[in-house]
C-alpha cells in the first residue's frame, strides 16, 4: 500500500526499491524451500558420500561397479518399501527377515513340483498371509508391534530349519535366473523391478485416499478413526504388503545364486529399518517418503560397497555403518529441529 505523504518523485524509486527485494526474495525462498525438504538433504548426504568415496577409491564409480550398487540394492530396497509403509503407521516389523527366508524355502520346496509360476504364487501368497495374520493382531486386537512380529520372527526362522531340514535348496530353475538378469533398456531386471515397486509405492502413498490414510494413522489414530477413516484395514494392509515384498526379495534373490537357505535374510529388518530411518521417516509414524527410504537404501549400500573397495575388515564395517547411521540421523533430526524454530 502506497503512503500518501509519499512525493510523486519518491515513489518510482520506492517500487524499484520493492521490486528488487521481491527478486532478491525468491531465490532465498527457493533455497530455504529446497534446503527444508527432506528428500533433498538426504540426497546431498547421498552425494556427499558417493563424491567421498569415489575419491578414495578409484573404482568407486566405475560402470561395473555401480551397476553392483545397483544390484546390492534390491533385495533390501524393496523390503524396505514394505517397512516404509509399516513405520508410516507407527508401527515395526521385525519379521521381515525370517519372512523371506520362509518364503524361499516353501518357494524351493514347491517350484520343481508345480513349476515356476504356481511356485512364485505361493511364495507371495505365503509372505502376504504372515503379514495378514501380524496386521490382524496388531490392528484389531490391539497387541504391540513390536512383541508380534519378534514372535513371528522366531516362528518364521524356525520353519526355515524345519521346512529345509536345515540345509540349502539348490534345485532352482534357471529360468529364473534368466528372468532376474534380463535386461530392459540396459538395466537388469531385478534393478527394474525395484524401480517400479518404488513408483508404484511413491503414487500410492501420495496420490492415493489408502496412502493419506495410512499418514493420518501414523499421525493420530484416533483423529483418523473419529474422521470415519477405515483405521483397522489400512492399519492391516502394511503389514501385508511387507509379507508379499519380503516374498518378492527371496524370489529375486533366489534367481540370483539359484539357491534358497534357511539363513537367508537374516538381519535383513535391521538393514530394512535403518534405511527407513536414514531416509528421514520416524519411528513414531506420521512421517517419511518413499523418496526418502530409497536415498536411505542406497546410502547404506554404499557405505557397505566403498568400505569393501578401500580393504577395510569386515569386523570394522558394522561398527563404521552403526556411527555413520547415528550420525545421519542425528544430523537430520537437529536440521530439522532448527528448521522448526
Amino acid at each position: 500500500m502506497t503512503d500518501p505523504t509519499t512525493t510523486d518523485e519518491e515513489r518510482p524509486a520506492m517500487a524499484a526499491h520493492e521490486t528488487i527485494a521481491a527478486g532478491e526474495g525468491r531465490p532465498l525462498q527457493l533455497v530455504r524451500w529446497l534446503t527444508g525438504r527432506l528428500e533433498i538433504r538426504m540426497l546431498s548426504l547421498a552425494v556427499l558420500i558417493a563424491v567421498t568415496l569415489s575419491l578414495a577409491s578409484p573404482y568407486f564409480l566405475t560402470a561395473n561397479n555401480v551397476l553392483n550398487l545397483l544390484d546390492q540394492s534390491v533385495v533390501v530396497g524393496i523390503v524396505a518399501i514394505g517397512m516404509t509403509f509399516v513405520i508410516l503407521t507407527g508401527g515395526i516389523d521385525l519379521s521381515v527377515g525370517a519372512v523371506a527366508g520362509l518364503t524361499g524355502i516353501i518357494f524351493g520346496l514347491v517350484v520343481q513340483p508345480l513349476g515356476l509360476p504356481f511356485g512364485a504364487l505361493v511364495a507371495l501368497v505365503s509372505g502376504a498371509a504372515i503379514g495378514l495374520v501380524s496386521g490382524v493382531l496388531i490392528s484389531y486386537f490391539g497387541l504391540a508391534a513390536f512383541v508380534v512380529t519378534l514372535g513371528m520372527m522366531s516362528i518364521g526362522r524356525s520353519l526355515c530349519y524345519i521346512f529345509s531340514g536345515g540345509i540349502s535348496i539348490s534345485a532352482i530353475p534357471e529360468t529364473l535366473s534368466d528372468f532376474v538378469y534380463a535386461k530392459v533398456a540396459f538395466i537388469p531386471m531385478n534393478v527394474f523391478v525395484l524401480i517400479v515397486l518404488y513408483l508404484l509405492a511413491y503414487l500410492y502413498l501420495g496420490y492415493t485416499k489408502g496412502g493419506r490414510t495410512i499418514y493420518a494413522i501414523g499421525s493420530n489414530v484416533e483423529a483418523a478413526r473419529t474422521a470415519g477413516l477405515n483405521v483397522v484395514g489400512y492399519a492391516i494392509l502394511p503389514y501385508v504388503v511387507s509379507g508379499a515384498l519380503s516374498a518378492v526379495s527371496a524370489l529375486l534373490l533366489a534367481g540370483k545364486i539359484l539357491s534358497v537357505d534357511p539363513l537367508a535374510g537374516n538381519l535383513l529388518e535391521l538393514d530394512a529399518i535403518a534405511a527407513v530411518v536414514i531416509g528421514g521417516a520416524s519411528l513414531f509414524g506420521g512421517r517419511g517418503s518413499i523418496i526418502g527410504t530409497l536415498i536411505g537404501v542406497f546410502i547404506m549400500v554404499m557405505i557397505r560397497n566403498g568400505l569393501n573397495l578401500m580393504g577395510v575388515s569386515p569386523f570394522w564395517q558394522g561398527s563404521a555403518i552403526g556411527a555413520i547411521i547415528i550420525a545421519a540421523v542425528l544430523v537430520e533430526r537437529l536440521v530439522s529441529r532448527r528448521g522448526a524454530r
